[in-house]
């Protein structure tokens, strides 16, 4: 069965905060240090300290487009803690049809994690918004644009795991402009200025490939 999508939203800069290892504590000036910076969509991935916590503190102090979420998402109820803590957007590492149906029926931005052809047209199927293909660095920019050649045009493909900003401009020659940042620009312990560095830099980046 071919679940509901929900749609990518336009966001002026196809970009995902990963924000693996954030505490509560240090959250809201590293939050900050991110929207300020520009970035529109930040994921707090689940395998981090009391991540609904964080999570709900980044809905709150996050202006309205913005997506808020929480990835390495598993299980139904896992989407149910993320809605329940404002959050938007689901990210996860796999294909799991009810995972995704269980976050679009919530209203959530979805993009579940593949690597194959099979994955990944598994998860059109199920109605993810977009496509992580992951671990990028793996594939590589050509083995990307060869199985998003099976994939219908309207569906977003994202380039996450091992990617920097110094990669956009091989991922923009074959189509592909969303990204998701993970240690590239925030590790734990780094605080909100070095966050604020590395964000800046990356949105720079950004623009100056893709056109700010």
């Amino acid at each position: 069965m071919t679940g509901t999508r929900i749609a990518w939203p336009k966001l002026r800069r196809d970009l995902v905060a990963i924000l693996r290892g954030l505490t509560p504590d240090e959250a809201p000036g590293v939050i900050d240090a991110l929207l300020d910076a520009g970035f529109e969509a930040i994921e707090v991935p689940l395998n981090s300290p009391d991540p609904f916590r964080t999570i709900e503190q980044a809905a709150r102090a996050a202006p309205e487009g913005v997506l808020i979420g929480a990835g390495t998402v598993l299980t139904v109820e896992d989407v149910k803690r993320l809605h329940d803590s404002g959050g938007r957007l689901m990210v996860s590492p796999n294909v799991e049809p009810e995972v995704i149906r269980a976050a679009a029926s919530h209203g959530m931005v979805t993009m579940p994690g593949v690597f194959s052809p099979t994955e990944a047209l598994a998860g059109v199927k199920a109605g993810a918004s977009g496509l992580k293909f992951f671990p990028a660095s793996v594939l590589g920019p050509s083995g990307i644009k060869a199985v998003s050649a099976i994939l219908p045009a309207d569906v977003p493909i994202g380039a996450v795991g091992g990617v920097s900003d110094g990669d956009f401009a091989a991922y923009k020659a074959v189509g592909i402009r969303t990204f998701g940042l993970g240690s590239s620009l925030y590790k734990p312990g780094d605080g909100a200025m070095e966050t604020a560095r590395k964000a800046r830099a990356a949105v720079a980046a950004y623009d100056a490939v893709f056109g700010g």
